[in-house]
Parts: structure tokens; C-alpha cells; sequence
């Protein structure tokens, strides 16, 4: 696999460079290709896979090694570990059934989410753009039958995540999960509160105007149409607390 050209100096790399090795090597540890107890191939090996100089890939292998995904063994090689339990009490422990803690995560996705939105405006691969586009079709089809929705509604949120290009934000919406959505936190286990058609229509407006955002390559728009929709997400979630009650 090449990423680019470069001589073996010990200058400082490029951060984009470095970064690049480090997400493929992660991204191999995570799908199963170096599996816990494995040795990574050799540094002239990676070097030579990546066609990069020997900095960018000890740059690369001290940032796994910071991560806790590696570690080196003196004239052995370096290794995989077994995964850390994901530290995802906090947030597991959150009971969505209250006011409060769906409030409260709102107000993160909100934060976070405006961001990631902003970022896919600039950042998005097409390959990305058109995931966004079948995740927000997926959802529309079923809005407009009368389906459940909050599966589709997370899987456009996530798609907008990973057109990022920072793993970072989908792992924030993986953690959370799709029982974020408030429609599905606050009814049975299984189940989604429905909407009034009027509500659902306002719902499906709010993603297509991040949708054309995103499109348009709006950074400042993308953001703003994305807090606007979390931020009316928390006055539909309190209405459909009262009718529930």
C-alpha cells in the first residue's frame, strides 16, 4: 500500500502522513488482520508497504503504543494487545427515560454533532456525500410510510460522522447508540413513540437541510442546520413526554 513519498530523515513528519499510517494500522487491528498476540510486521516492512521513511512509521507505532493497542518488546518487535474494556460507563448508565439525561446528552450531540456536521461539509469523500444521501432516503421512505424511524435516523447522523474523516466522532455515536434518538428512549423497550405527521414532516426538513448543507459544502451552514434540528429535538422529546404521560 502506498501513501506517499518520503526520505528516511528524522526531521519532523507530516502530521497528515503520520496520521494516515497510524488510521490504517488501526483500522487492521480492528478488523481482525493483526489479531491480539500478533507481531505488526517490521519497521523496514512497513516502511516499504507504505513507501514512507522510518520516522513516519516509529511515529505511527509510538501513537498505537499511546493508544494501547501495542507494545514494543525489546529486539522481539511489537505487538498487538488484547482490547481494553471500553470505558463507556458514564454514558451506559444514563437513564434515558428522564427528562434530564436525554436533555443533557441533546446538549452533547449538539456540540459535538454541529461539528462533525461542519467538518463532512469540507471533509467528505463522495463515497461518503452518497451514504449520506442513501441514509437520509432510508429515512424518508420510512417517515413517509409510517415506519419506525430511529434506526435510519442514527444511521444518517453516523453516516455524517464518518464523512468526517475523524474516527473519533463515529466512536462518540457508537458509544451512545440508537436508543439516543428521543422518540425511541422514551417508549418501551423495542418500541418508538410516534410522531404527529406534522412533527415527522418538521423532522424530515431539518435532516434535509443539513443534508444540503453537507452537499453544498457549507461548512458554517451544515453546523448550524444540525444544532438547530438537536435543539428542536429537545422540545419534541419534552412534547412527547407530555402525551406519553
Amino acid at each position: 500500500m502506498t501513501i506517499a513519498t518520503a526520505s528516511d530523515t528524522n526531521a519532523p513528519q507530516p502530521r497528515t502522513l503520520v496520521a494516515k499510517v497510524t488510521d490504517v494500522l488501526r483500522s487492521h487491528i480492528a478488523e481482525g488482520r493483526y489479531r491480539p498476540g500478533d507481531r505488526l510486521p517490521s519497521e523496514a516492512q512497513l516502511t516499504k508497504e507504505f513507501n514512507v521513511s522510518r520516522t513516519v512509521v516509529r511515529e505511527a507505532i509510538a501513537a498505537l503504543r499511546s493508544d494501547g493497542l501495542v507494545e514494543a518488546r525489546h529486539g522481539v518487535g511489537v505487538f498487538v494487545l488484547e482490547p481494553a474494556p471500553a470505558a463507556r460507563n458514564s454514558f451506559h448508565n444514563v437513564d434515558l427515560a428522564r427528562v434530564s439525561s436525554l436533555i443533557e446528552m441533546l446538549e452533547i450531540r449538539t456540540a459535538v454533532e454541529g461539528d462533525a456536521a461542519g467538518l463532512a461539509a469540507l471533509r467528505r469523500s463522495p463515497g461518503q456525500e452518497g451514504k449520506i444521501i442513501e441514509a437520509f432516503e432510508a429515512f424518508r421512505i420510512r417517515a413517509e410510510s409510517g415506519e419506525p424511524t430511529a434506526e435510519t435516523d442514527f444511521a444518517f447522523h453516523l453516516a455524517i460522522a464518518e464523512a468526517t474523516n475523524n474516527p473519533r466522532f463515529a466512536e462518540f455515536l457508537h458509544v451512545l447508540g440508537p436508543a439516543v434518538i428521543p422518540r425511541r428512549a422514551v417508549a418501551r423497550e423495542g418500541e418508538e413513540a410516534a410522531l404527529p405527521s406534522v412533527e415527522m414532516r418538521r423532522l424530515l426538513d431539518e435532516h434535509e437541510a443539513i443534508l444540503d448543507a453537507v452537499h453544498s459544502g457549507d461548512e458554517e451552514q451544515a453546523r448550524a442546520a444540525m444544532r438547530d434540528h438537536l435543539k428542536n429535538s429537545q422540545t419534541r422529546y419534552r412534547s412527547m413526554l407530555r402525551t406519553l404521560r
